[in-house]
């Protein structure tokens, strides 16, 4: 909105032509997200915990994770918020792709937003059921993935990391390709959150990694030196980007140890959708494996402890599963899983971001 308000200014005041620079207004989008997100967060804290929107605790959960019940939940519609605000103020609003990704994580946060109200105003302890859970999440990113797949110039051919010579094209089946990119991130992001800040560090860690991705992409000089997949417009999504990386700040405010509120299924899924469909949009959608290394450890964790524990008739890989709780049990005060799991993120990223020159 602020692009189309003020960028055409430029021709008689010539301080509005930093308006047409992407660095700028995804510094500025940052910075609007975190400044909602800080600025409402308290209000946000209030208000559910009048609605009594408070955390429900699994009893089969680690014992001390008990003391969390009644701390105030779905801070991801703040995030949300906070996200499409800053989104709709300072992209360029005539961009398909950022229609996309708003779609997506506007979506994904409805569909958490069920589970959390059936589960925590409704008090229905499991929410939405697995199946409608997947069905809703299935529909909506095989529309991202047909809209995307159908945008000009779009290209249906993979890009695999350190391997420029290699790229299959997938052609139609490039849809469900996304489909199961956007689902199995969102997915991978909830599993995560289990400890204060601990899924939202990583995802702003990787929210960064991705800003910078989608610049390179959507630039075409820099992408034909860094001989990467040049994706018109993309560009743009850098500050979508930067909009998810500033609301994540804001929000870890509250949501550090100990947090004063968290994000729910309307954060986790949203979040998790919308990185997804970022990493396909930007044509990075393998090298989110690694960007998102962290999610995936997490989930691989929960697959082996129930796949090994079927067929060894009650046997354990892990004390528990996800992961943050087996080393929680192993006695790790919860700070230092979070910030060891955080470090283990950062550098995951760094080495994502060697994949821009190692080809």
């Amino acid at each position: 909105m602020l692009y189309h308000l003020l960028y055409p200014l430029y021709k008689t005041i010539s301080v509005f032509n930093v308006f047409r620079y992407i660095t700028f207004r995804t510094i500025y989008a940052s910075l609007t997200a975190f400044l909602i997100c800080f600025v409402l967060g308290p209000w946000v804290i209030k208000k559910m915990s009048l609605l009594q929107v408070r955390q429900y605790i699994r009893e089969d959960g680690p014992e001390s994770h008990h003391k969390k019940a009644g701390t105030p939940t779905m801070g991801g519609t703040l995030i949300i918020f906070s996200v499409v605000v800053s989104t709709l103020l300072w992209t360029n609003l005539t961009n398909f792709y950022i229609w996309i990704a708003l779609l997506v994580t506007v979506g994904y946060g409805g569909i958490g937003f069920i589970d959390d109200y059936l589960m925590q105003i409704k008090k229905q302890n499991k929410g939405l059921s697995v199946k409608n859970k997947f069905l809703l999440q299935a529909i909506l990113a095989i529309l991202a993935g047909v809209l995307i797949c159908s945008h000009s110039g779009f290209s249906t051919r993979l890009t695999i990391p350190f391997l420029k010579n290699i790229s299959p094209d997938l052609g139609w089946g490039y849809i469900l390709f996304a489909a199961f990119v956007i689902i199995g991130t969102s997915n991978a992001v909830n599993i995560t959150d289990g400890l204060d800040g601990l899924a939202i560090g990583p995802f702003i860690i990787a929210a960064a990694a991705y800003m910078v991705f989608a610049y390179v992409a959507g630039h075409i000089k820099i992408a034909d030196y860094l001989q990467i997949r040049y994706v018109a417009g993309s560009g743009e999504i850098a500050i979508f980007c930067g909009a998810l990386a500033g609301s994540g700040l804001g929000f870890l405010w509250f949501n550090t140890y100990p947090a004063q509120i968290f994000m729910g299924d309307v954060g986790s899924l949203s979040l998790g959708g919308a990185i997804g469909t970022v990493a396909v949009i930007t044509k990075q959608e393998i090298l989110l494996v690694l960007v998102g290394g962290l999610f995936v450890i997490e989930t691989l964790s929960v697959i082996f402890q129930v796949g090994f524990f079927k067929m060894t008739n009650g046997r354990r890989i892990f004390r528990m599963a996800p992961l943050h709780h087996h080393f929680e049990l192993k006695g790790w005060p919860e700070p230092k899983v979070i910030v060891r799991f955080w470090i283990i993120a950062i550098t995951l990223a760094l080495l994502s971001m060697s994949t821009l020159k190692l080809r």
